[in-house]
């Protein structure tokens, strides 16, 4: 994949069809299984983070351009206002929608990649993963939430923590104070639990917290 810096807030990169199959994806379904071609654009912005310094925050403008042999992807991140209140996007007024800036992104991520919602109900997931398995161990030991759905992979010397929270046993609040402690011992990824499944190796299938508390602690 070739990386472009644009400026401090576009970055710009092109990958081959060669590459998107030799990272495990089929050139047609990333054009109709909204997964598989969300699963590869962030696990191309992860490959941005970690070579330009590319922070992934806050909502983004994607343009996606089909080539004859590949995609070439720009991604500019929105921008404060002077007032600090408002996201400004560069979108020309012609291109313009209704509604939130997060509508706008999922309604152009929707035209580009013919995306169809599967979202299931109720639930959300989140995937972390951790520079050693002592931070994990440190968060064990101050984590009480083990009805919490989890599971371990190791993926490319990364651990990788799945999470998923059934909302009608959690709360808004009580979701965002879990989330917060994670986020003390790990970073947030958008490395999929599909790609986990397919790739990584399960250390743990289920009860991550407890597990680790009984043979490490």
């Amino acid at each position: 994949m070739e990386i472009e810096r644009i400026n401090d807030h576009t970055v710009k990169f092109y990958i081959s069809y060669g590459d998107i199959e030799d990272r495990g994806f089929d050139r047609e379904e990333i054009w109709y299984n909204r997964d598989k071609s969300e699963e590869l654009f962030w696990e191309m912005m992860d490959e941005v983070h970690q070579e330009e310094d590319f922070a992934i925050e806050g909502p983004l403008w994607i343009q996606v351009q089909a080539l004859e042999k590949g995609l070439e992807i720009l991604v500019t991140k929105a921008q404060v206002t002077q007032d600090g209140q408002r996201f400004e996007l560069p979108i020309p007024e012609d291109k313009q929608r209704d509604g939130s800036v997060s509508d706008q992104i999922e309604e152009y991520l929707e035209e580009h990649f013919d995306m169809e919602d599967n979202e299931e109900d109720d639930i959300l997931d989140f995937t972390m993963k951790f520079k050693n398995f002592e931070d994990l161990i440190s968060l064990s030991k101050r984590f009480e939430h083990d009805q919490l759905i989890t599971k371990l992979y190791a993926f490319e010397n990364v651990y990788y923590l799945f999470v998923e929270f059934e909302e009608d046993l959690f709360e808004e609040n009580d979701i965002e104070n879990i989330l917060s402690i994670l986020l003390e011992y790990g970073v947030e990824t958008q490395v999929t639990i599909h790609r986990l499944e397919e790739y990584g190796k399960l250390i743990m299938n289920e009860n991550v917290f407890g597990t680790v508390r009984k043979y490490f602690l």
